[in-house]
């Protein structure tokens, strides 16, 4: 039997909604990295971008676990002498939350060309509202089932 390889011409591309509302920003993040990989599908290909569209709604109601709102921080550096930026987890939440949820997802997916290429394939969003009704896309469950 011969291996299946998937090309990129052949990839079927479907759209999907994550709600975030009081799951877990880890677990959020795991599943969306996983299906902008495509490794939900049965022709998951490594080296192609398989994956499908990923919309996260509700990011500023992503839950953080443990002692994170005050204890977890995010760094930007401006590459200037004395340009580190400081933000805590709780202000991420308060003034920056699809900034969080995206950075999240992007640290799960490949660090080089085709995790970047995988990466436009994210939409996340502020409130539950979105503008993608017209793609229809399908419902996914993310949590303890």
């Amino acid at each position: 039997m011969k291996t299946f390889m998937q090309s990129k011409e052949t990839v079927a591309r479907d759209w999907y909604v994550i709600d975030a509302k009081d799951v877990a920003l880890g677990r959020v993040a795991a599943k969306a990295a996983s299906m902008l990989r495509g490794k939900h599908k049965p022709t998951y290909t490594p080296h192609i971008d398989c994956g499908d569209y990923i919309i996260i709604i509700n990011a500023k109601d992503v839950l953080l676990t443990g002692n994170k709102l005050k204890g977890k921080k995010y760094y930007d550096h401006s590459r200037y002498a004395g340009g580190l930026r400081t933000r805590t987890a709780k202000e991420m939440v308060e003034s920056y939350p699809v900034e969080m949820v995206e950075r999240a997802v992007k640290g799960m997916l490949p660090h080089n060309r085709l995790g970047r290429q995988m990466y436009k394939k994210l939409f996340v969003y502020e409130g539950s509202t979105h503008p993608h009704m017209a793609q229809q896309p399908k419902e996914v469950k993310v949590g303890r089932e």
